[in-house]
């Protein structure tokens, strides 16, 4: 296990009372949830027949150029992975989550 080394002590009469850490440290001390997927997301895979991949893209305000490069592909086929009929390969979905700072699990229908 790593110690951090970015803490700080916080004492009462010469003994440690409180550790403060960075946030992120204290992220990764936490169990891992299960992905969720929020109501607005949802509601535009149901309410405007969108996809998971472009539900998301649409919620966090992305373009597909955007996603497009940060995945490593073009943007034409960034429009053809969100076709609702398609089923992606789980690499693709790999690109697909990183670029959009997600879980794999988040992007699967």
């Amino acid at each position: 296990m790593k110690t951090p080394t970015n803490i700080q002590y916080i004492e009462q009469n010469g003994q440690p009372i409180f550790v403060v850490i960075p946030y992120e440290e204290y992220l990764k001390l936490l169990p891992l949830e299960e992905a969720t997927i929020p109501h607005e997301v949802v509601g535009l895979v149901i309410k405007k027949g969108m996809n998971l991949i472009k539900a998301w893209r649409t919620y966090l305000g992305f373009t597909q150029s955007e996603i497009a490069k940060r995945a490593g592909v073009s943007q034409a086929a960034l429009s053809q992975m969100e076709k609702i009929e398609n089923t992606l390969r789980t690499k693709t979905l790999e690109k697909l989550a990183t670029a959009l700072n997600l879980t794999v699990d988040q992007l699967k229908d």
